[in-house]
């Protein structure tokens, strides 16, 4: 089958007919005939895709478009913003490549590109912004599978910070005295630190979703949608008791709107000022309550439904090595060994020979 390609005026034109008999006639609006003809190669072979049952193969700029209608909707805030991003800065030239046309060198190009400025564990998160887009493509029959094959930048980790238990109320002293003039931040952090909720949902929280009786809380707007009822500590029941109220949010902005984006972000960086630590962040508050509730013996299975992660991995990765709890266990070992026995008056170091 031939496509035609003809001017009427001074705009290029083009023409063609389906297998099944169906004509197409339309106008690119174009007056080059180089990019008239893509136009019309394009419109080809989207008219055959679509004849077949299939979808038009998109660019990556127009994926994101679709993506942010119709999956934006039912996702949660901070992903949307992530999306956003990476559509307004991290594209580095691929947004209007087809995804299919989206092969090994040009995302390593556009890695390169982006690690020109950046940290390998940003481009590390870029390439998983790129692989969820094509990915959600391929879920749809876009495309058949993923069309570049790059694997993850290795790069030296560092230790993530957790809030010390022995700083902890040093430290909720100072955010309380950061946040004189917005309380309601200080209730939303202290939220994330005892029942390890996200942000977002710190700021949606909402006096109804208490169990007072049960002595739970379970999250209403969640990132993937669950309702698992999760333990409250005593410490905070208390101190959401004195401020109870039927119903509403739990900790309002302005106006008993919920908080903004970003709220914590400026009294939590005065009360690490103020205590002397550094890295604690929401997210850190999030990883310090699994971290905590871990080395108290909570199961991981346990850790995974508090913590709301689809998968057990995600989980293990909050939790941060604390190896005060392996010298301990060696110290219970040798007891075991050795049942208290002592040799010319020390404990013996190590298991005897007979």
């Amino acid at each position: 089958m031939t496509c035609t390609l003809f001017k009427v005026g001074k705009y290029y034109h083009y023409r063609f007919r389906l297998a099944g008999g169906e004509r197409r006639q339309r106008t690119t609006h174009e007056i080059n005939h180089r990019r008239a003809h893509a136009i019309m190669a394009k419109a080809y072979a989207d008219a055959v895709l679509l004849a077949g049952g299939l979808q038009p193969i998109p660019t990556l700029a127009a994926l994101i478009e679709q993506w942010e209608a119709l999956r934006g909707p039912n996702a949660s805030a901070s992903h949307r913003r992530g999306i956003d991003v990476f559509k307004r800065r991290h594209l580095h030239g691929l947004g209007q490549l087809l995804i299919s046309e989206l092969d090994t060198d040009r995302v390593e190009k556009a890695r390169s590109d982006h690690l020109a400025t950046r940290k390998a564990a940003t481009a590390n998160h870029w390439l998983r912004k790129l692989k969820l887009l094509v990915r959600w493509a391929v879920k749809r029959k876009i495309i058949a599978a993923l069309p570049w094959d790059v694997p993850m930048l290795p790069f030296q980790k560092t230790p993530r910070v957790t809030l010390p238990t022995r700083s902890t109320d040093d430290w909720f002293a100072a955010l309380d005295k950061a946040t004189t003039r917005s309380p309601s931040t200080a209730i939303a952090v202290r939220l994330m630190y005892g029942l390890g909720l996200r942000e977002s949902e710190a700021a949606t929280a909402r006096w109804e979703w208490i169990d007072w009786e049960r002595r739970t809380y379970t999250p209403g707007i969640t990132k993937g949608k669950e309702a698992v009822p999760i333990p409250m500590p005593r410490w905070l029941l208390s101190h959401l008791g004195a401020r109870r109220v039927p119903q509403g949010l739990i900790a309002p902005g302005k106006h008993g709107n919920p908080l903004p984006n970003g709220f914590a972000r400026y009294s939590m960086q005065r009360a690490n000022a103020a205590t002397s630590l550094t890295g604690i962040t929401p997210h850190r508050l999030r990883g310090t309550c699994a971290t905590l509730l871990s080395e108290e013996g909570t199961p991981i299975q346990t850790l995974q439904a508090v913590m709301r992660h689809k998968d057990p991995k995600t989980t293990m990765a909050y939790l941060e090595v604390n190896m005060e709890i392996a010298s301990r266990a060696q110290d219970r070992i040798e007891d075991k060994i050795h049942s208290g026995r002592k040799i010319g008056g020390a404990r013996q170091t190590g298991p005897t020979d007979d």
